[in-house]
């Protein structure tokens, strides 16, 4: 073999070994790709699948209610292949919520054959559909974390507005009447609340009516919603200025006829002796009463005669004569020309 042959076989092999590892590895690609979709599309009918005999089970209990369903033939039992191949297999999808999905499969399985069962004549036809109800708002619960958060927990689920799911559950065709005698919509958000999602806003405590309806004074109420009393000023030097009118006028004026009286009145009340004040004995405290004990026999002794104290008691007890004309009596002005003398 020639040098140049050698070199043209060396560049072909190596051509056709490159060709080969790409194809290898394209082929490994796609074949994880399309298991990647195959996944995929495999979870979302897990979604519809829920949704289809969700749908079917509203449609035969409102034939219950309405009477258009009488028999259980006309019952179909609760089948879902989906989840079982999904189950089946390893994947990458949230095992907690398939598990919560199988939990209700088996819920609407059991209570659809306690209805077939009453409607066959052995049970309570209205306590087994409304135990059904029950089960198919959980059941659309669980879709709509399924679908918009990915299989998440209510607790785990981020924080979304109400209405958002009102929204999917219009765009899936869950009308809030399908279900007689309750509105499906609320019920399902407030499923949602109850499981522990949080759902702006949150709901109100009173309603308009029963707010404006509270009995109390707004007005009194210092943390009233829309305005506070504005507390009124006192007004301190007001006030304390018609105390003082008051005390002046109650004040009563000295008379004009003691400036006129004669001179005579003065001298005689000046020469009037008063009579001496007997000062009022001052009461003494009470004591309280000593217990009694057994006294001994004293030997019997003279007393003495006590010198008799009546001067220094009648001093004590004369009071100091009153000074009626500096404490009674005002003073005297002196006298002008033209008064009466």
């Amino acid at each position: 073999m020639s040098d140049a042959t050698f070199q043209t076989f060396l560049t072909s092999g190596l051509f056709v070994l490159t060709a080969s590892i790409g194809y290898l590895a394209w082929s490994a690609w796609r074949w994880i790709d399309r298991a990647q979709d195959m996944e995929k599309a495999a979870l979302v009918g897990v979604g519809y699948e829920l949704r289809n005999n969700l749908m079917r089970m509203i449609r035969e209990l409102s034939g219950v209610a309405d009477g258009s369903v009488q028999s259980e033939i006309q019952l179909v039992p609760v089948v879902h292949p989906q989840l079982d191949g999904v189950l089946n297999r390893p994947n990458e999808a949230d095992r907690e919520s398939l598990t919560m999905m199988r939990g209700n499969y088996n819920e609407l399985s059991m209570h659809k054959q306690t209805l077939r069962a009453a409607l066959s004549g052995q049970g309570d036809v209205g306590a087994a559909a409304n135990v059904a109800v029950d089960a198919v708002i959980g059941s659309i619960a669980t879709l709509y974390l399924w679908e918009e958060h990915k299989g998440a927990a209510p607790r785990k689920a981020p924080s979304t507005r109400s209405w958002h799911v009102r929204d999917w559950m219009k765009a899936n065709d869950f009308r809030s009447d399908l279900l007689p005698g309750l509105h499906l919509r609320d019920e399902v958000v407030e499923r949602l609340r109850v499981l522990g999602m949080t759902l702006t806003p949150k709901p109100l405590t009173y309603t308009a009516s029963e707010y404006y309806a509270k009995l109390y004074d707004r007005k009194a109420d210092p943390n009233a919603p829309f305005w506070k009393r504005k507390p009124k000023p006192v007004a301190v030097e007001e006030a304390g200025a018609v105390e003082d009118v008051e005390a002046v006028e109650e004040v009563p004026a000295e008379p004009e006829a003691l400036e006129s009286a004669p001179v005579e009145a003065e001298e005689t009340a000046t020469d009037a002796a008063p009579e001496p004040v007997e000062a009022a004995p001052e009461a003494e405290p009470e004591q309280a009463p000593e217990p009694e004990t057994v006294a001994e026999p004293e030997p019997v002794t003279e007393a003495a005669p006590e010198p008799p104290a009546t001067d220094e008691v009648s001093e004590a007890s004369s009071p100091e004569p009153v000074d009626v004309e500096t404490e009674t009596l005002p003073e005297t002005k002196s006298q002008t020309p033209g008064s009466v003398h």
